[in-house]
């Protein structure tokens, strides 16, 4: 089956969009990627969407029309696909997260993604699915991370303890035990480990003006250098003490965080070099204090996925808090596009939902009280 995976993160860089084959059933499938782009925001979108992202308020009326506008970015993005590949069957589509809250003592969690499927069931004439995160949500669980049961079928090892990284605006993890071990699925893990690209992305853009949005290989972050001191204090923030499952966003790690770490760095007289040095060190320190903390196995291999794969100084960083013992590689290396992957994740979702019927989400991972079908179906009305 040709299945369509739409995913947009909390970067809100673009939509992702990765068509794949699936052949198999239930969990035993084999993944082919036919195509990949990448479908920008209008501008103006995209500032809306992160304005709202960071506590902008709407009303109910300027939530509906940005429901709508960002199902219709997603229609534009599955048309471009479509010149070329007519094919295609099933879309899962993330959505657009505008709003993310995870339980907290005894408290459902709730989470909002917007890009209303029944508008892109409509207008492509193709199955929907959509709204992956409440059902996790609805179980006591984070609704996150969501691609753990995919990294494990797709990217285990029979021998290797490995961690699947993802560097999105936010960072979060699976780790996978050995295959040939005894009940391996019941021992995987993985959570969020905190900020991945999204404070980096934040102070590139003010210390620019708005004329640049990332530091392109972490190029500017590399001539600089990380102020230990600081690191230590944000790593004393309350999240990264948390006991797993645990997830986070936009809310916490934001425009209002980043101007609280600017305060910070007043303290020491930072140049604005060494401030996105000690940016880019937390995201690489933050990954090491969670895994070190919270892990109670050896670590074979990292493999590193998402937009902060492409950041050299960032993966360098990553690797100076591990022995070279430890290798940190990109998924790319092992057959999975570091790129696509969590649009393909998204796919195979859909796949799962739509058509094998059985669960998407690992409760040891995301703290649901069960394993549950994940997503809304929406079907055209020529269905």
């Amino acid at each position: 089956m040709y299945c369509l995976g739409l995913m947009s993160g909390t970067s809100v860089d673009s939509i992702d969009v990765a068509l794949v084959k699936i052949t198999g059933e239930n969990v035993n499938l084999e993944i082919e990627l036919l195509s990949g782009i990448n479908h920008y925001y209008p501008e103006k979108l995209r500032q809306t969407i992160l304005e709202v992202a960071d506590g902008q308020p709407l009303s109910i009326e300027e939530i509906a029309k940005l429901d709508e506008e960002i199902a219709l970015c997603f229609v534009e993005a599955v048309r471009r696909i479509k010149q070329e590949h007519s094919t295609i069957a099933l879309i899962g589509s993330h959505g657009q997260t505008i709003y993310h809250r995870p339980p907290l003592n005894g408290k459902l969690g709730y989470t909002l993604q917007l890009g209303r499927g029944e508008i892109i069931a409509n207008l492509t004439g193709i199955p929907t699915v959509n709204n992956f995160r409440v059902a996790d949500i609805a179980a006591g669980g984070q609704g996150a991370p969501l691609v753990s049961k995919i990294d494990a079928y797709l990217l285990s090892h029979p021998k290797h303890h490995r961690c699947i990284q993802n560097l999105g605006g936010i960072g979060n993890f699976t780790y996978l035990p050995p295959k040939e071990q005894e009940n391996w699925e019941n021992r995987i893990v993985g959570w969020d480990t905190g900020p991945g690209n999204m404070l980096i992305d934040l102070a590139v853009k003010q210390l620019t003006n708005g004329e640049r949005t990332y530091d392109n290989n972490g190029d500017w972050a590399a001539q600089g250098k990380p102020n230990l001191s600081l690191i230590e204090q944000w790593l004393a923030q309350d999240f990264f003490q948390q006991t797993p499952p645990k997830s986070t966003g936009r809310e916490l790690f934001g425009e209002a965080y980043l101007q609280q770490c600017w305060q910070d760095a007043q303290t020491y007289n930072l140049s604005e070099t060494d401030f996105l040095a000690t940016l880019t060190e937390l995201t690489a320190a933050s990954m090491a204090h969670s895994y070190q903390q919270f892990l109670k196995y050896p670590i074979d291999e990292i493999l590193l996925c998402g937009g902060g794969s492409h950041n050299f100084y960032l993966k360098e960083r990553i690797k100076s808090y591990w022995p070279s013992t430890t290798k940190v590689k990109t998924t790319d290396e092992v057959g999975m596009n570091s790129d696509f992957k969590e649009a393909i994740a998204f796919a195979i979702l859909a796949y799962w939902r739509y058509v094998s019927q059985i669960p998407g989400n690992l409760p040891q991972v995301t703290g649901a009280k069960e394993a549950r079908l994940l997503g809304d179906i929406h079907l055209p009305l020529d269905s």
